[in-house]
């Protein structure tokens, strides 16, 4: 690599920073906004952030490659390359609610090596580095050693579209853990990595929603696969589940597959 994982990390956290300013500058704010073929909405907000991080990685790292939600591939994957989602939960940005992310990974030959989790409207900054462990804001975090799925306190993501989808798993969604609640994007993942909260059962996720998330949960102590229990690359479905030890993710996945 052409550069440390630490440098690397370093790196990430200073353009995510720099580039929340855009977000903000237009939240709350009247904004257009655009319905893409799959229904989801974008803002100008969305891709004048992407084009941000990509300039400002390719600026630093022009050798590596970029697939970005909003302007897709550049390069190739299999090597040094980075997957941004600039607003996760653009649903929660035009609602003006704060729990919008932006999402930055660096992965070398598939493998996710950093996960970074900005929150631009709480000023948290989440960033997991493979073997250097994982920090909130610079300070150290790590999961829960909840083992026992009934002590849980479990987040079902995109829950309307998992009762349409699959009623009879909602249901006994509904019941499982020791608290339960409905949620969205990327933040219930990084609650994962700071301690706050069990597992999160998500859906529908494309690989700029999940790649993200890897490095920075397994930092963290956690671990994160497909609903499978299979490690997560860019073919992966999109089912995803989160949890803060093995054998919780064991429990979990039983629960989810019987």
């Amino acid at each position: 690599m052409s550069a440390t994982l630490e440098d690397l990390s370093n790196a990430a956290y200073l353009i995510a920073l720099k580039a929340s300013e855009i977000p903000m500058a237009h939240f709350r704010a009247p904004l257009e906004i655009i319905d893409k073929a799959d229904d989801s909405p974008v803002t100008v907000a969305d891709r004048k952030t992407e084009k941000f991080i990509r300039d400002a990685l390719a600026e630093q790292f022009p050798d590596h490659s970029i697939f970005g939600e909003e302007y897709g591939i550049s390069g190739d994957l299999s090597g040094e390359s980075w997957i941004i989602d600039p607003i996760d939960g653009t649903r929660y940005f035009i609602s003006g609610f704060p729990l919008f992310g932006m999402l930055m990974a660096y992965m070398n030959q598939g493998v996710p090596l950093i996960g970074l989790v900005r929150m631009p409207a709480l000023d948290e900054t989440f960033v997991g580095v493979k073997g250097l462990g994982a920090t909130l804001n610079g300070k150290t975090i790590s999961c829960r050693d909840t083992r026992n799925l009934d002590q849980a306190i479990v987040f079902i993501n995109e829950a309307e579209r998992l009762q349409v989808a699959d009623p009879e798993l909602f249901a006994r969604l509904c019941g499982v853990g020791h608290t339960r609640r409905m949620g969205y994007d990327c933040y219930p993942h990084a609650l994962v990595a700071s301690g706050q909260i069990d597992v999160v059962v998500d859906r529908g996720l494309e690989p700029y929603d999940y790649l993200p998330l890897v490095a920075l949960i397994e930092a963290a102590g956690g671990v994160i696969t497909d609903w499978d229990g299979k490690e997560l690359t860019l073919q992966s479905d999109g089912r995803v589940v989160t949890s803060a030890t093995k054998e919780l993710h064991t429990e979990m996945l039983a629960f989810l597959n019987q």
